[in-house]
């Protein structure tokens, strides 16, 4: 059966970013009951950055999969035989969730060899990086996955992109002390393009798992 993992590297269990994702797996899971649609979400663990222990370094035992044990340790081995990856976050400062950058630091330095400065992942596959974002296409100041996109570039394959433009930051604005903000025309822009967003999803989850059937 071939598999692909999504990882979800948002705070909130039932909003954007996890809204996107979910219609990337019903995408996933509409081509074939052969194929195994995994979420994982960040936020649900307890884990730690590349810990410089360098395990994955030492002669004659080197390896492309993170040898340091915790709760992280399973999603990486599920990764390193995976078919397809799915890399979800929601822009905050310009970057991914700190969730999101630890795991890639665990996920890609095994990848990185020190002797020719090479990157070898495990095996290559189908890569959809998603961002959600306050910022609209015009005005943002996302670096998206930042130097950590060469790495997958690099090891996995040339990534999808799938960004989500102007996005709710809460339910109701009138709860909080977000005047900077029109919340009328946060949702006119919703109306306008969120379910056109989740169909670019929908049909994204789609076409990976095409790629792989």
């Amino acid at each position: 059966m071939k598999k692909i993992i999504i990882i979800d590297g948002g705070p909130r269990k039932m909003f954007n970013t996890a809204s996107i994702l979910q219609k990337i797996a019903e995408g996933a899971s509409s081509v074939s009951n052969d194929i195994e649609v995994k979420t994982v979400r960040l936020y649900g663990l307890d884990y730690k950055g590349c810990m410089s222990c360098m395990a994955c370094k030492i002669k004659g035992k080197a390896t492309n999969v993170c040898k340091f044990k915790d709760a992280l340790t399973p999603v990486l081995e599920d990764i390193a035989s995976a078919d397809g990856l799915v890399l979800g976050s929601p822009i905050y400062f310009g970057d991914v969730t700190g969730q999101m950058r630890t795991f890639l630091e665990r996920l890609a330095f095994p990848w990185l060899s020190y002797n020719d400065y090479s990157m070898t992942a495990p095996k290559r596959m189908p890569v959809l990086l998603v961002e959600t974002m306050n910022g609209t296409a015009e005005r943002n100041n996302s670096q998206g996955y930042g130097s950590m996109e060469y790495c997958i570039k690099a090891s996995l394959g040339d990534p999808e992109h799938l960004i989500a433009y102007n996005t709710y930051q809460v339910k109701n604005y009138a709860n909080y002390e977000l005047a900077g903000f029109s919340e009328e025309a946060k949702r006119q822009y919703r109306e306008a393009h969120w379910e056109e967003d989740l169909q670019k999803a929908y049909d994204a989850g789609r076409r990976m798992a095409q790629s792989i059937a």
